[in-house]
């Protein structure tokens, strides 16, 4: 079979929340030998990435987005042991969390997934997370990231908070903030002053990158 052919049907799989198929698909895969990280990237998230657009655009609502993050894990269950992941001295570090009072937590585990395979050393905090620990734990930890998610209208603003806190502490230049979820806009990251504003897992990863080797050149 084709890869890309591949690689379409799994996410498809994903999309219409076909179970079986995921499985079968994500075997065959396995089976010929492509890379459990590539197979996750290019095939599931980005079916995960198409149904976050769905639901942004009122095709899909919470109980399909929630159905097809089962459809997810499920194929993520059988390639999650192959992952090889990438070593790299001095590591990119990232503090990821759900903002508090949100509970939606799918966007954020695959931006960790997949920040985690390419070698960055990543602190999840979960989800639910009360604004001033994005701070400490990337204090703690010596962070050059801090990535926040929401899927609520209502917990947005939590953003701004945590980036007038750091501002308040006069460290907001140590860390690039980067945010993320279905109501979070291009426009919204302009207007509280994030470093950068990403749709899904895969633009997440090429994103940190990008800003790190710019930080580095600086």
């Amino acid at each position: 079979m084709d890869i890309q052919k591949l690689f379409k049907k799994i996410s498809e799989a994903v999309i219409e929340m076909e179970d079986d198929l995921a499985v079968e698909l994500c075997n065959k895969s396995l089976e010929l030998l492509i890379p459990a990280e590539e197979t996750i990237a290019e095939g599931l998230v980005s079916g995960m990435d198409i149904v976050g657009q769905l639901y942004e655009e009122q095709e899909y609502f919470l109980p399909e987005v929630l159905t097809c993050s089962d459809t997810l894990n499920i194929g993520l269950d059988i390639l999650k042991p192959h992952i090889k992941t990438e070593t790299v001295d001095n590591p990119i570090k990232v503090v990821i969390g759900v903002v508090e009072g949100d509970t939606h937590d799918i966007g954020k585990n695959l931006v960790k997934i997949m920040t985690e395979s390419a070698g960055f050393e990543v602190h999840d905090l979960g989800r639910d997370v009360p604004l001033q620990d994005f701070i400490d734990v990337a204090e703690k930890v010596g962070a050059n990231f801090i990535c926040m998610s929401t899927l609520m209208t209502t917990t947005m603003t939590g953003m701004k908070t945590v980036i007038d806190m750091l501002k308040a502490r006069d460290i907001r230049e140590k860390y690039k903030v980067m945010i993320g979820g279905g109501p979070i806009s291009q426009k919204f990251a302009d207007d509280i002053g994030a470093d950068a504003y990403t749709v899904g897992a895969n633009e997440a990863v090429k994103r940190i990158k990008k800003m790190a080797l710019v930080s580095v050149e600086s």
